[in-house]
């Protein structure tokens, strides 16, 4: 294989009949000859029976598995597990934790597994929690985390470690991680704490620094691209279920009984899209994807109106996301405030399209509608089994990756196998929902809701063969 760079942050390696490996930094890159040791998971009883210990170096992971005969081999990720030598001695290892942003179903299971994957499988003794997110680094808010600390911390809800928004000072948190000796940094959080991670882990490496910085990718809304899924989602959509359960028996008791529930999706409408065809009561299924209108022949009103005429009652499910350009019309004002981590305000479109469809059918019929918003609720449980499982995984790539000397990367599954991706590709773009793709044609055909596009609307079909929507088979 040759190695060739596009730019000083890339490491790209290419090969024969089109094949591409986006790999990611390693000590070796910048540190001339650094010591390496016997990987000690191979006198680990765990491990025993295991007939191969070791992950392949060259062992990759394709991007895209669905292929034409003549196509390219095309792009892959440098696949997860632990190597035969790593480039830390277990006994010098002080490793940190430190979780950003909005709560999620899972974030004390990866704590409580990498914590676990770094006493039990490296025998690392020395591991931190940085306290309250960016900012606990510099604010020197620390508590020590071993195996008795993380016991039964996967049974609760939010994280042990505390969470914020912002907080980001580059150079106040480098300072930090070389007073206090670290050389392990793990960093649990979205798309905004892995693009801190990443001018972090730049800034380690323009200081020659041997500490590894990797990012578990932290989103409810599954709004990371590459990844397959992100921990936490299916927690989200299984507890979505409640809500809409809720809403049903609310719609069916009364006349003309209408159930509305928002559910998170500031950009992406996965929650909405997953939670909708999961539970076969919902009658219509709004995203920030799929544009709509609400008068006039095609629009929502008309729709609403036809299936309670049909039913007799109806339930709505609506992504925080979806409708903000008509809520921003209908209030001649759009607002442009973000909160810490730069994310935009959303008003609240459920409220306002309660109120709307009230005002609508006011003199045509007696509506009962129920406005259920359950967003707090489910970002505050615990992960389900499911995601225990995923968050396991993922804690444990992480660790294995770091050891073995890989730095600046976001540890995630693809294509069913877990590998380490690079900050930028994980930075560069949102995973959405591709409503040119057949998951969203079999939303609709559940529904069976029309697709409320105006003939002027226009969308260009999808032709990146699912990249943007991984989630749609």
């Amino acid at each position: 294989m040759a190695t060739s760079a596009s730019n000083s942050d890339r490491k790209i390696v290419t090969g024969p009949a089109g094949y591409v490996l986006e790999d990611v930094p390693h000590f070796s890159d910048y540190i001339p000859n650094p010591p390496t040791y016997p990987n000690p998971l191979q006198d680990n009883a765990a491990y025993s029976v295991v007939k191969q210990y070791f992950v392949d170096e060259d062992d990759t992971v394709p991007q895209k598995i669905v292929v034409h005969p003549d196509s390219p081999r095309g792009t892959h990720f440098r696949r997860a597990g632990p190597r035969q030598r790593v480039y830390f001695d277990s006994d010098d290892v002080v490793a940190c934790i430190v979780t950003c942003g909005g709560l999620c179903p899972g974030l004390n299971t990866v704590i409580r597994e990498i914590v676990c994957g770094l006493s039990y499988m490296y025998g690392v003794k020395k591991i931190l929690g940085i306290e309250g997110g960016y900012r606990g680094f510099y604010a020197r808010n620390t508590i020590d985390l071993d195996l008795k600390t993380v016991n039964d911390i996967h049974k609760r809800g939010g994280t042990i470690l505390g969470t914020s928004r912002g907080g980001h000072d580059t150079t106040k948190i480098v300072d930090s991680i070389q007073d206090r000796g670290i050389n392990q940094v793990y960093i649990i959080g979205g798309d905004g704490s892995q693009k801190g991670a990443a001018v972090i882990f730049e800034e380690i490496r323009r200081r020659g620094l041997k500490v590894a910085v990797a990012g578990i990718p932290k989103t409810i809304d599954n709004d990371i691209p590459i990844i397959d899924r992100s921990f936490g989602f299916d927690t989200a959509v299984e507890e979505a279920q409640r809500a809409i359960n809720a809403a049903h028996v609310e719609a069916t008791s009364f006349e003309n009984g209408i159930g509305l529930v928002k559910l998170m999706g500031r950009y992406s409408g996965f929650i909405a899209m997953y939670a909708t065809l999961a539970s076969r009561d919902v009658d219509c299924c709004l995203i920030p994807e799929s544009p709509f209108f609400l008068e006039g022949k095609g629009g929502l009103f008309e729709f609403i109106g036809k299936r309670l005429k049909e039913n007799g009652h109806m339930v709505i499910v609506i992504a925080e996301g979806a409708g903000q350009d008509l809520l921003a019309e209908s209030n001649e004002q759009s607002t442009t405030l973000k909160d810490a981590s730069g994310n935009k305000l959303l008003q609240d479109v459920g409220l306002w399209i309660s109120q709307r469809i009230k005002d609508h059918f006011a003199k045509k019929m007696t509506l009962n509608l129920k406005y259920i918003d359950p967003t707090y609720m489910i970002r505050a449980v615990p992960s389900n089994a499911s995601d225990n499982v995923c968050c396991t995984l993922l804690a444990q790539s992480a660790v294995h990756g770091v050891m073995a000397g890989y730095n600046g990367f976001t540890v995630g599954l693809v294509n069913g196998r877990h590998t380490y991706i690079p900050f930028y590709r994980i930075t560069e773009k949102q995973n959405k929902v591709v409503i040119t793709d057949r998951m969203w044609a079999r939303l609709l055909s559940s529904t069976n809701q029309p697709s409320f596009m105006k003939h002027d609307d226009h969308h260009e079909p999808n032709h990146s063969g699912g990249e943007a929507g991984a989630m749609n088979w």
